[in-house]
């Protein structure tokens, strides 16, 4: 058979939890406290073939809410999923290895971050939706960006 003749294959292997890291540095007397805490959220994507067709994506979000200067808690998780991607054109593996499969990984992740904060004591955060294409267009645009300036 001729590779014309291959149909794309696209599959979830596995979604598991590959990291999770809870720190409250500053309880017992954090709960005391009663304004309500600021949140940050940071995001970040990653993707590596791990065999022939088969490919690990990882999403991984840290929150970090804070009373005043005291941080409340820290809490960081990593959601992977393991992906066979076979047959797929070269030019759309990337877009599908940063777009499509943070979009299957990301729900667990926010279900496990929100179920983590509730019993580290806290009321849930409740992660928003994510827009991966426009997250992966704005690192493919910061790394051309990165590779045109010139080095010092």
């Amino acid at each position: 058979m001729s590779d014309e003749n291959l149909q794309p294959v696209f599959q979830i292997q596995r979604v598991y939890l590959k990291d999770m890291s809870l720190e409250q540095p500053n309880s017992p007397s954090i709960f005391l406290e009663q304004e309500a805490p600021s949140i940050e959220v940071s995001l970040d994507v990653g993707a590596e073939s791990i065999a022939e067709g088969i490919y690990e994506s990882t999403v991984t979000i840290t929150v970090t809410a804070k009373v005043k200067d005291k941080v409340a808690f820290l809490v960081e998780g990593k959601q992977a999923g393991i992906f066979e991607a076979r047959n797929i054109p070269a030019e759309q593996m990337d877009p599908l290895l940063g777009i499509g499969c943070p979009n299957i990984i990301y729900p667990y992740l926010r279900a496990n971050i929100a179920d983590v904060i509730s019993r580290a004591g806290f009321p849930p955060v409740h992660l928003a939706e994510i827009n991966f294409e426009a997250f992966y267009q704005q690192r493919q645009a910061a790394m051309a960006q990165a590779a045109a300036a010139p080095a010092q």
